[in-house]
């Protein structure tokens, strides 16, 4: 069986981590530098960065509406400046994005780069347990660096993760962000899960 080959948007920010994770877990990573890079792909990670200057590179690079296009197809996984890209809605400023998950983004709620923090995210079961079953919380590793909070979504998309109550890992059935970096962990438990969505 041929690999899947998961796309990560290089256009800025933190990208060679993700190339390490996917091809431990069996993937072919595919650096994603303009439009062409995104054919035939089964899976697209939007990493961690600044989401101004990757607008501005979509823009003048003429992959915006391709972006959009593509997110009917495959699975998107947004990371920090990924999942602003993401969102419906952004505010702290307000600023164009994808509208591929029903969701409302504010930057920096977490703070500046001073306030970066290593975290523990609390996993939601998935699917969520029936109220007779026993719950074995999973716990996994994050760091938060300026990272961005998710105010408010729609009814399809669901909680699947939390840091001290506040919801930080979203997922709508085909696409999902994370507030915080994985990558940057020991742990490659969240690239593996997002493969397993891949066609």
């Amino acid at each position: 069986m041929n690999p899947k080959s998961v796309g990560i948007l290089s256009l800025q920010g933190c990208v060679e981590q993700h190339a390490h994770y996917l091809r431990e877990l069996g993937a072919q990573p595919r650096f994603v530098y303009q439009k062409d890079d995104l054919a035939g792909l089964h899976g697209l990670i939007l990493p961690g960065g600044e989401s101004t200057v990757m607008l501005k590179l979509a823009h003048e690079l003429g992959m915006w509406d391709a972006l959009k296009a593509l997110a009917r197809d495959i699975p998107y996984w947004g990371i920090c400046a990924g999942s602003i890209l993401m969102a419906t809605h952004v505010e702290n400023p307000e600023q164009p994005c994808l509208g591929v998950m029903d969701l409302r983004v504010r930057r920096n709620a977490y703070g500046r780069q001073r306030e970066s923090f290593e975290g523990s995210v609390c996993i939601e079961p998935d699917p969520p347990p029936s109220p007779d079953e026993g719950t074995q919380q999973r716990e996994e590793p994050a760091v938060f660096i300026r990272a961005p909070q998710f105010v408010s979504w729609g009814p399809n998309v669901r909680i699947a993760g939390r840091v001290q109550g506040k919801a930080v890992y979203l997922d709508d059935g085909q696409h999902c962000v994370t507030a915080f970096h994985p990558e940057l962990t020991s742990s490659g438990w969240f690239h593996e899960r997002f493969l397993k969505r891949l066609r």
